[in-house]
């Protein structure tokens, strides 16, 4: 209608989310805090089908990697053995949690 002010639809959106609140509460829930990590999100990872393809192939690699850690090789060593660069044979190592003996 013209001449009746507009209602503010922030003061509208804030009346919504407090009666979700009191319903969410009212009925005995209460809030739950999630663990870092557990949620499945990882750190500066961004999901794109082509990034997706290229990890599950170094994921495909990890095992490897990490067995010739257990045998004692550097990271330049199994690097060398498996065919790749250094560089991502310890980003491999990185997202699976390899550690290495000896220089980084």
């Amino acid at each position: 209608m013209i001449g009746v002010p507009m209602p503010n639809p922030r003061d509208s959106l804030i009346a919504n989310l407090n009666q979700q609140l009191d319903q969410f509460f009212g009925t005995g829930r209460s809030v739950q805090e999630v663990a870092p990590g557990v949620s499945g999100e990882r750190e500066m990872m961004y999901g794109s089908s082509h990034s997706n393809k290229l990890k599950i192939e170094r994921d495909k690699l990890a095992p490897r990697l990490k067995q010739l850690a257990d045998a004692g090789k550097t990271v330049i060593e199994a690097a060398k053995e498996m065919g790749m660069e250094a560089k991502r044979a310890r980003l491999i190592a990185r997202e699976n949690n390899i550690k290495f003996p000896g220089p980084p």
